[in-house]
């Protein structure tokens, strides 16, 4: 009797994950999408895999990168506690980049002293990210020497920003 309730139960079981086989080869078939081939990377650009704050991505591959010329506030720095408007600036930066081709473009420094390319980021539209992070709001305006080719842009843009009190401007006590 127990072996004839074994053998029952594995026949349903059998049962359920056929049907449950079935439902997702005909979802498949429906839908080419799910068994396509991802697409290659456009020319010059590089897949966005992870956003590890407001100013700091991930690509493919698992390099770091971190935005020249803007400073967001911290959210994963285990020293401080999270900063006004981090959480924000780290949301809307996902937005924009993750699971996006990106164009990173070089100014002079190759990489910081944590060993994370310097680089300015655009979309493939032609959006400069680091640029609307701090025309947003979500970042200061923050350039080192050697590396200020956009540096009158994105003091520019902060200036407009704190005027209209846009993101942190009009969120945060002032830095």
């Amino acid at each position: 009797m127990p072996t004839k309730r074994i053998l029952t139960a594995a026949a349903l079981l059998i049962i359920a994950l056929y049907t449950q086989w079935l439902t997702e080869s005909r979802d498949r078939h429906n839908n080419p999408e799910l068994t396509a081939t991802p697409k290659p990377a456009p020319s010059g650009m590089v897949l966005v895999t992870k956003v590890v704050d407001g100013d700091t991505i991930e690509i493919e591959g698992g390099t770091r990168v971190r935005y020249i010329g803007v400073n967001t506030p911290e959210t994963v720095d285990p020293r401080r506690p999270v900063q006004c408007f981090g959480k924000e600036a780290s949301s809307y930066n996902a937005s924009l980049v993750e699971g996006q081709f990106v164009r990173l473009v070089r100014d002079i420094s190759d990489t910081d002293k944590y060993g994370r390319l310097l680089r300015y980021i655009y979309l493939a539209d032609g959006t400069f990210v680091n640029l609307q992070l701090v025309a947003r709001g979500y970042a200061y305006a923050n350039t080192y020497p050697p590396d200020i080719a956009h540096a009158k842009e994105f003091a520019a843009a902060q200036a407009e920003a704190r005027e209209a009190s846009r993101g942190l401007w009009g969120s945060c006590p002032a830095k």
